[in-house]
């Protein structure tokens, strides 16, 4: 068990060993502090991916992200604290539940493979179309949850991600775990850069420790010509940072096949090598912006994916199995 030192009730708790106590706390909430202090002693590092504008592309930076960690061999976790609408488990097509180890009797995250495991409110639901109807308090009861009450082991990296906006998710994180580096994802338009601008305010009140900015969904590459079309213009993210004395960490562009199911490729005809999609359409390029006339006919390509996106990628690594174990969510 932790010290009186790792808790974030210490101050306050009248058996704290700094106050003359025996450090034997009776106190829930202190309790679940020194557990999630124990928890976080065995992760090297934190990284809280966040926006305060949705749609731009949290959870598939957090995914890719973290794919391409565990492909180097490294110990990975994704905690996803969107509860309203929780993404990881199907863009990774996972299908596994959350368990419990019945020696300690914590939840046991749903393994991807050996070195990414999962947490998330979508693989604790029998039904997958029900809403969560919660406001913060029990949001952020479900967070510690997830932080105390799960046997994430020991890892090198976990990837939290988070809904948008500035509430109770992003305020529970951070309170929660204070070493936090905080990455910041925006799309390149001024429609995105006007909450997420808010997003960065509130990071500087909270003196979190923010590791850079992303530019998700930079451009797009036309799948037959190959010129470069910026659907969204460009730039802005990198504007954002250079304004705020930020990090700029790089520029992702759209990717045709990231809507794909895991695993299942559709469009023009030709045969599909291990980790390449075929493009959707007619074997016709119909850009116009592209250079090539409207309506030409275009050999069929294909979209090699690259880096998390390989041969052994997301969208090709084998799924686990489904068990059958669910567990009762009442009790967050």
């Amino acid at each position: 068990m932790s010290s009186c030192s790792s808790c974030s009730s210490a101050s306050s708790c009248s058996s704290s060993t700094g106050k003359g106590g025996d450090g034997n706390c009776n106190d829930l909430m202190a309790r679940q502090d020194r557990d999630i202090a124990a928890t976080l002693g065995h992760i090297r590092h934190k990284i809280f991916v966040m926006s305060g504008k949705g749609g731009v592309g949290k959870s598939s930076v957090t995914v890719n992200t973290a794919a391409a960690l565990a492909r180097r061999g490294f110990k990975v976790g994704i905690l996803d604290v969107d509860m309203h609408g929780p993404s990881v488990p199907n863009l990774l097509g996972l299908t596994s539940t959350v368990e419990v180890d019945p020696g300690s009797e914590l939840m046991l995250p749903a393994a991807y493979n050996e070195n990414l495991s999962v947490i998330s409110m979508d693989s604790l639901l029998q039904d997958k179309d029900q809403a969560i109807l919660w406001r913060g308090p029990k949001k952020s009861s479900a967070i510690r949850q997830f932080l105390a009450d799960v046997k994430w082991g020991n890892l090198d990296f976990l990837l939290i991600d988070s809904p948008p906006g500035t509430g109770d998710e992003h305020m529970t994180v951070l309170k929660s775990i204070p070493d936090a580096l905080c990455v910041v994802v925006t799309t390149p338009q001024e429609i995105s850069l006007a909450d997420v601008r808010k997003a960065v305010n509130f990071l500087q009140y909270a003196n979190a420790n923010v590791l850079g900015v992303v530019e998700n969904m930079s451009g797009l590459v036309c799948p037959h010509c190959h010129t470069e079309i910026d659907l969204f213009k460009k730039g802005g993210g990198e504007e954002l940072a250079r304004r705020y004395g930020l990090k700029f960490l790089g520029a992702i562009p759209l990717d045709h096949g990231g809507g794909r199911r895991p695993g299942r490729a559709r469009g023009l005809s030709g045969k599909r090598r291990p980790g390449q999609v075929g493009l959707p359409g007619s074997g016709r390029c119909h850009c116009g912006g592209c250079g090539q006339q409207p309506g030409s006919p275009v050999q069929p390509q294909f979209l090699s994916f690259r880096g998390p996106f390989s041969r052994r990628g997301p969208f090709f690594m084998p799924r686990p199995r489904e068990s059958a174990a669910r567990r009762d969510t009442s009790s967050f």
